[in-house]
């Protein structure tokens, strides 16, 4: 799998188009009026979460009333493709998650094309995504779940916020390199499945800090993270790879978008908001604690040059195991 770590998705990118000379005489009055920030999930998951952090820094960089949409549904393709529709004036944003990646491959008539219909603006942040398992359960590394699963094939339960989710098609890969088969018990998002693992209902609860509610080291026993490299969030936690398995390198994130066409000037202000916003101290210790996410705050080209590559390897691993939407 090619590497989703911040120095991957920098690394070959170019920076974003310098002004031209003039350019500050040509940019039209904007904001005009309130900003939208489109939400493609319910209030309280990470998503959200986000979202109004960023709300009171974007409305003090840009002067203008942030206003956060939360349109939820088939996974955060029904929000998505509501600003894919929105007028491309600058009054519409869009922040999803990892799922936006998966979505059109996964979903029969979407409704719009990622490509063609939103431009990229930011990658926002990434996070491993953490196999634990509650502390009632014997296992304290991921290589005694491996042999445990190999002992009693298709009786270990794992669970994840959905079919189609990261961690229900990083699962999918790591029990192909690893030769073990464990059973996947999809939720309806993160809430279900935070509570069904805080009363012990799965063997094998996946998905970020954030997902997980803030279990991990306490009813949650942390076993293994799916990023190439340890995450500054949990040192102590060994990659995937560490643990035995190799070839898995697997990020959640969380990025901006704006509808086609909106204008260089303005992407590149509300660019510049953002960034700003991600720099202040409150903002960056919130995300990392208690939503373990490392802040990557990428140009635009950056984020393009990562979603391709999200796109082409997890859109290749549903079409490979025939894998449906709940």
């Amino acid at each position: 799998m090619p590497s989703l770590s911040r120095r991957a998705v920098l690394a070959a990118a170019t920076p974003f188009a310098a002004p031209r000379a003039g350019l500050a005489q040509q940019q039209p009055a904007w904001p005009n009026g309130p900003v939208r920030i489109v939400v493609p999930f319910p209030p309280g998951g990470s998503v959200d979460t986000v979202a109004r952090l960023l709300q009171p820094r974007l409305q003090q960089e840009l002067g203008a009333p942030i206003l956060v949409d939360n349109r939820p549904g088939a996974s955060g393709s029904l929000g998505a493709a509501a600003a894919a529709r929105a007028a491309p004036d600058g009054q519409t944003f869009l922040l999803v998650f990892d799922t936006h990646a998966v979505n059109p491959f996964l979903i029969p008539n979407l409704g719009f094309d990622t490509k063609r219909d939103l431009t990229p603006v930011m990658l926002v942040g990434t996070a491993p995504m953490l196999i634990t398992a509650h502390r009632s359960r014997p296992w304290q590394n991921l290589g005694e779940v491996v042999t445990a699963a190999k002992a009693k094939p298709d009786t270990l339960t794992y669970g994840s916020i959905g079919n189609g989710s990261l961690a229900h098609l990083t699962m999918t890969l790591m029990q192909k390199a690893g030769g073990f088969r464990v059973v996947h018990v999809p939720y309806r998002g993160g809430g279900p499945m935070s509570t069904a693992a805080a009363a012990g209902e799965l063997d094998l609860p996946m998905a970020t800090n954030a997902g997980l509610g803030g279990q991990v080291g306490q009813t949650l026993r942390p076993l293994a993270q799916t990023g190439a490299t340890r995450s500054p969030r949990f040192p102590d936690v060994p990659t995937v790879a560490e643990a035995g398995i190799a070839g898995i390198d697997a990020l959640a994130w969380w990025g901006a978008l704006a509808p086609a066409r909106t204008p260089e000037p303005i992407l590149r202000r509300f660019h510049a908001a953002l960034r700003s916003a991600l720099e202040t101290p409150e903002v960056r210790g919130r995300m990392a604690d208690p939503l373990g996410i490392d802040l990557v705050a990428s140009t635009p080209e950056e984020f393009a040059a990562f979603l391709d590559r999200q796109m082409e390897t997890w859109g290749r691993v549903v079409r490979e195991n025939n894998i449906r939407p709940d």
